[in-house]
């Protein structure tokens, strides 16, 4: 990396899988930025945290914090609905609405405790021992073809398109909806860079390349304008101005960078390419090593290998 690598773009999700709020500087916390995820829709009979894999409207609904959240505080969010409904996270109807948009009732929870795994585990019999299992890789990959059917619908995959390998997944993505004590897919912090997106530009030009679509936390500009320069950061740690990451895997991508948003028409061609001349991924999921502040314009610099496995990767076998 250069000096001329910095941060373009911070951007901040306050409802799970719902439109988020573009900042200039956030604190970033273990959990990665502050009021992250710090909301999702879970269904009342259920207890699915639903995401738009299987519900893409909710991609057209977007989010903002009425006040600054903290490390530990989530505040009330105010939701504008595709119809530009307006409701708070305390108005009794909102939950009505949202049962209405997804046909099924769900109303609208801030994060739980880590320590209540109950909440955060999935419905399907068995979970917990299907969790147990997902510790040996052999046996992840197992589990996968054995829910391959499912899995192939929330990717977004063709019937002739490979499917990702999840065998680097923790357990805990097949145990629970989400990590406990998180709204994360998988990790806390989502980075890509402007080469990335420029090299998928000039591989499919006729696709709809917006950063949007892809819902990172932090958009590097780099040096260079070609190449998935952030794939060679895994392992490394990266130091984003005031904070510092490692990279731990390049992010799987899934049905939802093809559905429709607000000012974005549906494009399925943006994940056809991915899926196709791009191994399946475009940018990098990451944990927090040192919690900071990170600003647009703050300086990204390349530090050294890790042999120091995250947490949440090193019970895998």
């Amino acid at each position: 990396m250069t000096a001329a690598t910095v941060v373009k773009e911070i951007w901040r999700y306050p409802v799970k899988s719902m439109a988020g709020e573009r900042l200039e500087r956030s604190e970033v916390g273990e959990r990665g930025l502050w009021g992250d995820r710090g909301w999702a829709v879970r269904n009342d009979d259920t207890g699915e945290i639903h995401n738009a894999k299987r519900f893409p409207v909710l991609m057209q609904c977007s989010a903002r914090y009425r006040t600054p959240p903290g490390e530990d505080q989530i505040p009330d969010v105010d939701i504008t609905l595709p119809d530009g409904e307006a409701l708070g996270t305390d108005s009794a109807r909102l939950r009505t609405r949202l049962s209405e948009l997804m046909g099924r009732p769900v109303s609208l929870r801030r994060l739980e405790p880590a320590t209540n795994r109950k909440y955060y585990r999935r419905d399907q019999p068995g979970a917990a021992l299907i969790g147990r299992l997902a510790a040996s890789r052999t046996l992840r990959r197992l589990i996968q073809r054995v829910v391959e059917g499912q899995l192939r619908v929330e990717f977004g995959r063709e019937p002739d398109e490979p499917m990702p390998d999840l065998g680097n997944m923790t357990s805990d993505v097949f145990e629970f909806y989400t990590p406990p004590g998180t709204y994360f897919d998988v990790l806390p912090i989502h980075v890509l860079s402007t080469s990335a997106m420029q090299t998928m530009r000039m591989i499919d030009p006729g696709a709809s390349w917006d950063v949007r679509r892809f819902r990172p936390n932090v958009l590097i500009e780099t040096a260079t304008d070609q190449g998935h320069v952030e794939r060679n950061w895994v392992g490394h740690t990266v130091q984003i101005g005031g904070f510092a990451i490692r990279g731990e895997m390049p992010t799987i991508r899934c049905a939802m960078t093809m559905h429709a948003q607000n000012e974005l028409p549906r494009d399925p061609l943006v994940l056809r390419a991915i899926v196709r001349d791009a191994d399946q991924c475009l940018g990098l999921y990451a944990s927090v090593v040192v919690t900071g502040t990170v600003s647009v314009g703050d300086p990204v610099t390349l530090g050294r290998r890790s042999s120091l496995a995250h947490n949440a990767f090193e019970k895998q076998a």
